[in-house]
């Protein structure tokens, strides 16, 4: 047998060759792609396929049906080795600077789609998927220029890719332009067509839909090619020194070979479909790799008279595919001429449920075999398992001596023994009997019909509705039922309730519930029994989070299948004859019943003025280098290549959070050649000092020495040649720790209390008191007596972890390529740590992949390690922190525990509040002392009459806490709301009325603000809360929401609306314009561009001041623009990129150099004049300046004026939520925000920040929980386990409106901040999920006069449990009593 010795496929349209004895069979696409080619589009956000900014396009040839089959794919977790005689396309391949760029990147710029860009290309790329699946299968008729997919599939298509900058929006009506039943009309902001202008599809960039092309003939010659060499190679493990063996069998036979020969070597063996089982099980290393994704047997789909046989290796979106298709089952399915019916209610609903499982990109590449084998070996929380659990399937499996066995799936999952010789051969999906007479039946969160003899429903309970998130608790119940003429009731003849994923070894069925139904009219008392009986099946293993919550779920989908059995019982979905208004202003549409069908997941109106007194600034220009970044030619720092002999650095970290160095075992890390260097505090040059930050308030150590004070303190750097083997060495290292010494850690604040463990805050710093707190007591009918409010971390979760290259240089002199938002503080905290001046060191940032506060400290000691391994070894170092590592090391927001005592009148004004502050820093100060001033500061946006505080900054064995995105200010607005919905519920009254109550007047604003706010056109709060109740039609909106809630017991509805005062302080910043020979010019400013816009705005800003030389200069010089990396040496003192106001200051200061330039211009465009009366251009000015020896480079350094240096946001924003209470799930129906951005520089890019800030708080307030176990060990480390807000968790309808405020001297042209302020209006989410919850316990009788505590975040279980985890219980103790009386 010819072995080949290339791997071969094509890379964007490329023919590609790799020798197979260079590579490591457990080698990625991403990892070869990024280190191996120039194609860089393709990122690496997580390494589990759980971000989707790795997705590429494949093409492969079918072998079976003859033809090419195209989708996306996660490219880090597809092995190198399975694309042999594929056709791989990134998003540079789709279109270029140089080709000309693909439409989806046109659209991105012009629909404002991209910020940061990190995800842009991935999602790019599943978008282009989407439309090459939907060209293949042709399933809608479409409009020319058009795709032939809807909107719905379109918003679908990016359900798994992750944006943690845009809140997605945006991104959605870039999918949505190329729906073919898309109403233009309903898109939003672009560059397309001009605001109040009808809009023309004829504008949009032209998409062709025939596409790119997919090279078929390679690919089918690849695959066809009867002397192909078979692809089996070997690569000797460095660090093991044992063979990894990749084979690719050709057979059935083949396969069976294989694992024989592992049995007899005892090794176990990985079989290999789409490898997305290593986004979970990653610290499997096997040494032999069984290809079998393209053995016939395997993926066959044979439909018999009563089932549909599934091979193992069949994809989950070809099984959903086989299963829609339910005119080919109709017409092939005639093997003893009987016709299977041409609706089947099961393969339906299985169909609908596999769409939830995952993302589509997963689906595209894992197989159906591999999840329940998953679920078997792994305990795996399968969706896939239950439903063939819950439907009665049966597989087939080959054992020993190739002996074949037919199993049901209870017999599989629960008896069945797997070891390294057995190979599921397929899957045996049963038709079950044939559909008649349908009627409908809404239920939750699940797919159900119930027809005249069968009744069947998939349920699953997570985080995320459409995917890409293991459930809770997962369900499939059927029974087939007839009428009972004697009992007058639907009786089920046979049932089958499968649940999984509750925290049990594998998916179980409830038998003895079954048994007891069957052949029984339900009534609510034997309904009752029944989940009684149940709780004794759904038992989650000791250790289960959330255990109480997730058997309360499975009650609930119970309760829901059953439901439609029990005519006493009101069903979970009422279809009530109240509508709901259609008002013009995006507001929920007339359906009749609640929730309607939407015909998209996101959709919203953006309201805003353009202004032309600066022109261009003001306009909605398209964000700098959107199409590079769509494009995936944007360079990040990872994207840099690598320099000649550049090594890799991976941290040492510790397991434990306090204790003892004893001793550090690297031994067993130096088995690879590989691995160059051990990287510790004694390597610290002796002039030098171990120092990580040189921060504001104090310093952090680099390197452990002999304590450590968290879990996740760096200790050391392992250095090698490659990433991977570094990482792979510094998981070898071994610790020796005493954990008895020290004694226990701090792992909350009250143990930090306890301890007196604290950190000070400079007296500058304090916040100071108002108003005297023991009169405004004194005055107060009511006191709310030390009530307690907390609130968890938040991780930052860019999508680009921390990245940073060190390349020494001569003379002692550093060069540092910095993913931050600060390269001064790196520089000086470096050239500290070396004990070398500060102009040796030179940081350098183009652009960053998200920071949001994570990237201003945090990325210091990264940089800083990096920069000491190079210096040490005298070569370039790069590193790139995995997501886990990220996500343990950086920290997030500070968790805050808040007391407080209020003082209130029987007329609900407020009198005086007292909170007492518990701020969890971690292990280091950082920029922990400025919390206490930002929390108050945001607290104060209501009138308390008089207000104290005490505060205390904890010191805990925890990681740092850092700034992040309004750091303090969030938690601050929170803890106001939460005692406005305190006071409300203390005195029945609605919250809004105890916020109108309690809001500012102008006079008390200045009381409360100071010299932020001056005189009446400063204060613009008033008139945004009208505006809002106008517009968001509030008051008719409670109408209906009191009327559906009375009409649905099982789902309710909340709005909330909340107001924001936000005070920012502005701060110095250099500028330099230098305009070149050829008319270009060149702009340095000190901000980094993070994905805020600070270049396009900018850019901006510097085409309007030099455009004041003469009339329509300024369009001219707008394309002659370009703005340079931050430098720390090139423009120093630039400063720390924070606090919303970069951008605006950055502008300011161009607009200064600008200015200087003009100075010296004029005498020249004067001279001019007299030459040319009839005028000149551009370039002729600069050619007669350069003659003259004009200086034409101008450099300043904006310093504020003191007595405008500080000014106050303000916002509101209206939230209604549906609240799902049998699983707890929140649907977000409608946000509308009112934002003064001042006189927008740019109302695109502050539409952007709004929206997407808006978002990020969502995922605070709603979704995102930060976990620690009991060892101070984080728990939600990856995207498994922590949960952004995704599309389908944004509001479903999304309407923002800039507010048109009126000219601000006092401000730099007018303008306001936008990048943080938005993010406090998404707690109108949680309080409007309190309204629903109210509404909910007064109707359930959950404790529904006392107040609840509902701290942040409202994560599922939280909303389930204040509803009532017996909820269901309690309903039908009520129904059983009331029908005996």
């Amino acid at each position: 047998m010819e072995l080949a010795k290339k791997l071969v496929f094509v890379l964007n349209g490329q023919k590609t060759q790799v020798d197979l004895s260079q590579i490591h069979p457990a080698t990625t696409l991403l990892s070869y792609l990024r280190c191996h080619t120039q194609y860089k589009g393709a990122k690496l956000g997580c390494g589990e396929g759980g971000c989707g900014a790795c997705v590429v396009h494949l093409s492969k040839y079918n072998t079976d049906t003859k033809e090419t089959e195209e989708f996306s794919i996660s490219s880090c977790l597809t092995l190198l080795g399975s694309i042999d005689g594929c056709s791989i396309t990134t998003s540079e391949g789709l279109g270029n600077c140089r080709d000309g760029h693909h439409a989806i990147h046109k659209r991105v710029s012009g629909f404002h789609a991209s910020q940061c860009g990190y995800c842009t290309p991935g999602w790019c790329m599943s978008l282009y998927g989407a439309l090459r699946q939907a060209e293949a299968k042709g399933k809608h008729d479409h409009r020319q220029g058009f795709s032939k997919f809807s909107v719905l599939e379109a918003e679908k298509a990016i359900a798994g890719n992750l944006c943690r900058c845009t809140g997605y929006r945006p991104i959605a009506d870039v999918c949505k332009s190329f729906a073919g039943d898309v109403d233009l009309e309903d898109l939003g902001l672009n560059t397309f067509w001009k605001k109040n202008e009808v809009p023309d599809p004829n504008k949009l960039p032209e998409y062709n839909s025939i596409g790119l092309s997919t090279n078929s003939k390679f690919c089918r010659k690849s695959c066809e090619d009867s002397i192909r060499p078979t692809l089996n190679f070997s690569y000797k493990d460095e660090f093991s020194g044992e063979e990894r063996v990749w084979i690719r069998p050709s057979s059935l036979d083949d396969i069976l070979g294989a694992l024989e020969k592992a049995v007899k070597e005892n090794v176990e063996p990985k079989l290999v479909v789409g490898n997305t089982s290593a986004g979970i099980y990653k610290n499997i290393e096997p040494k032999v790799f069984i290809d079998i994704s393209n053995i016939s047997e395997l993926q066959v789909i044979r439909r018999h008279d009563s089932e549909i046989e599934v091979g193992a290796a069949v994809t989950i979106s070809k099984l959903i595919e086989a299963l829609e298709d339910t005119n080919a089952i109709a017409d092939d399915v005639l093997d003893n001429g009987k016709v299977i019916p041409t609706r089947n209610l099961v393969f339906e609903g299985i169909a609908n449920h596999l769409k939830k499982v995952a993302s589509g990109y997963i689906r595209n590449t894992a197989s159906i075999g591999g999840n329940i084998i998953m679920a078997k070996k792994f305990s795996f929380d399968s969706d896939v398992a239950t439903i063939l659990l819950g439907i009665n399937a049966s597989v087939k499996i080959i054992i020993s001596e190739r002996t074949e066995s037919l199993l049901t799936m209870e017999e599989f999952l629960d008896k069945t023994c797997l070891d390294s010789g057995t190979l599921l051969l397929s899957v045996y999906i049963p038709y079950w009997n044939e559909i008649r007479n349908p009627v409908e039946d809404s239920g939750i969160n699940g797919n159900s019909d119930i027809c005249e003899n069968l009744l069947f429903k998939t349920y699953r309970a997570a985080p995320r509705p459409l995917g890409n998130a293991v459930s809770y608790v997962n369900a499939a119940c059927l029974a087939q039922i007839y009428p009972s003429r004697r009992q007058g009731n639907l009786v089920a003849k046979s049932l089958r309730l499968a649940f999984g994923a509750f925290g049990v070894r594998h998916a179980i069925r409830a038998t003895s519930v079954e048994e007891f139904l069957v052949d029984r009219a339900i009534s609510p008392a034997i309904l009752l029994e029944a989940i009684e009986m149940l709780k004794l099946h759904v038992i989650p293993v000791e250790g289960t989070r959330k255990s109480a919550y997730r058997q309360s779920v499975a009650v609930g989908f119970l309760f829901d299948f059953l439901s439609p059995l029990v005519k006493e019982v009101v069903p979970p979905r009422i279809i009530d004859s109240v509508q709901v208004n259609n008002s013009q202003n995006g507001n929920t549409p007339n359906c009749g019943k609640w929730p309607c069908k939407p015909k998209s997941i996101t959709a919203g109106k953006q309201t805003m003025e353009f202004h032309h007194e600066y022109n261009p600034v003001g306009q909605p220009s398209p964000k700098v280098a959107a199409e590079l970044q769509a494009s995936g030619e944007a360079v990040f720092v990872d994207d840099i290549p690598s320099p000649d002999n550049c090594l890799y650095g991976a941290f040492v970290y510790s397991k434990k959070a306090l204790a003892l160095i004893k001793k550090v075992g690297v031994k067993d890390a130096f088995q690879s050649p590989s691995v160059v260097s051990y990287i510790t505090f004694t390597d610290i040059p002796k002039q030098g000092r171990n120092i990580g930050l040189d921060g504001f308030f104090g310093e952090d150590i680099l390197l452990a020495e002999e304590t450590v004070e968290c879990f996740g303190q760096p200790i050391g750097l392992m250095v090698a040649d490659t990433w991977h083997d570094a990482k792979r060495a510094a998981d070898k290292v071994t610790i020796d720790y005493d954990c008895e010494t020290l004694g226990p850690p701090i792992l909350s604040v009250e143990d930090a209390v306890a301890k007196n463990s604290f950190y000070q805050v400079p007296g500058w710093m304090a916040p100071k008191p108002i108003g005297d707190l023991a009169k405004g007591m004194s005055e107060a009918d009511i006191r709310i007596e030390s009530a307690e409010v907390r609130m968890g971390s938040q991780y930052y979760f860019y999508l680009e972890t921390q990245t940073v290259l060190a390349i020494p240089d001569e003379d002692e002199c550093m060069t540092v390529y910095s993913a931050c938002q600060s390269p001064d503080i790196i520089q000086k905290t470096i050239a500290k740590c070396l004990g070398i001046p500060i102009h040796n060191v030179r940081v350098i940032t183009r652009r960053v992949g998200g920071g949001f506060g994570g990237k201003a400290c945090r990325s210091v000691p990264i940089a800083v390690t990096c920069a000491l391994a190079a210096y040490k070894l005298k070569r370039p170092v790069r590193m790139y922190l995995d997501r886990k590592t990220d996500m343990i090391i950086t920290g997030g927001r500070h968790p805050i525990k808040a007391i407080y005592t209020v003082g209130l009148k029987n007329d609900a004004s407020i009198t005086a509040m007292h909170v007492d502050l518990f701020i969890d820093a971690g292990h280091t100060v950082d920029l922990s002392p400025m919390l206490p001033l930002n929390i108050v500061s945001t607290m104060k946006k209501y009138n308390w009459g008089a207000l104290s505080f005490d505060y205390k900054v904890c010191k805990t064995n925890l990681p740092s806490k850092s700034a992040m995105r309004a750091p303090g200010e969030a938690q601050g607005s929170f803890i106001a709301e939460t005692i406005i919905e305190h006071v409300a519920e203390i005195l029945s009254l609605d919250p809004a009325v105890v916020r109108e109550k309690n809001m500012h007047t102008l006079e008390s604003t200045k009381l409360f603000y100071g010299s932020c706010v001056k005189s009446s056109i400063d204060y613009t709060f008033p008139s945004i809360l009208e505006k809002l109740k106008q517009s968001a039609s509030l008051n008719e909106r409670m109408e209906n929401i009191r009327d559906f809630n009375v009409a649905n017991r099982w789902f309710k509805r909340g709005l909330s609306w909340v107001p924001c005062f936000y005070p920012v302080r502005l701060q110095s910043r250099p500028a330099r314009v230098t305009v070149f020979k050829d008319g270009s010019i060149a702009v340095e400013v000190g901000g980094v561009e993070l994905g805020q816009g600070i270049w396009t705005k900018v850019k901006q800003m510097t085409a309007y001041a030099l455009g004041q030389l003469w009339p329509g200069l300024s369009g001219d010089i707008m394309a002659k623009v370009r703005i340079i990396q931050a430098d720390s040496i090139s423009l120093a003192h630039g400063g720390l990129t924070a606090s919303s106001t970069t951008s605006e200051q950055s502008c300011e200061a161009v607009r200064q150099a600008c200015n200087i330039l003009i100075e010296r211009l004029q005498p020249v465009q004067t001279l001019l004049n007299k030459r040319n009366p009839n005028g000149f251009s551009w370039m002729d000015l600069i050619f007669q300046a350069q003659l003259q020896s004009v200086d034409l480079s101008a450099q300043t350094y904006w310093v504020p004026d003191s007595s405008a240096s500080q000014y106050l946001n303000y916002g509101a924003a209206a939230t209604e939520v549906e609240v799902d209470l049998l699983s707890g799930a929140t649907t977000i129906i409608q946000t509308d925000i009112i934002y003064d951005c001042g006189r927008s520089l740019n109302p695109a890019v502050d539409l952007g920040q709004i929206e997407g800030a808006f978002v990020q708080g969502v995922g605070f307030f709603m979704t995102e929980e930060h976990v620690v176990d009991k060892n101070g060990k984080l728990v939600s480390d990856g995207t498994w386990t922590y949960k952004v807000p995704t599309i389908d968790t944004i509001p479903q309808k999304f309407n923002v409106e800039l507010l048109n405020s009126p000219l601000h001297q006092a401000r730099i042209l007018s303008s306001k901040a936008s990048g943080e302020p938005p993010l406090l209006l998404a707690s109108s989410v949680h309080c409007a999920i309190r309204e629903a919850i109210r509404a909910a316990r007064k109707e359930l009788a959950t404790n529904n006069n006392k107040h609840f505590r509902m701290d942040s975040p409202a994560t599922m279980d939280v909303i389930k449990s204040l509803c009532g985890l017996d909820s269901i219980e309690l309903y039908l103790k009520s129904l059983s009593i009331s029908s005996k009386q």
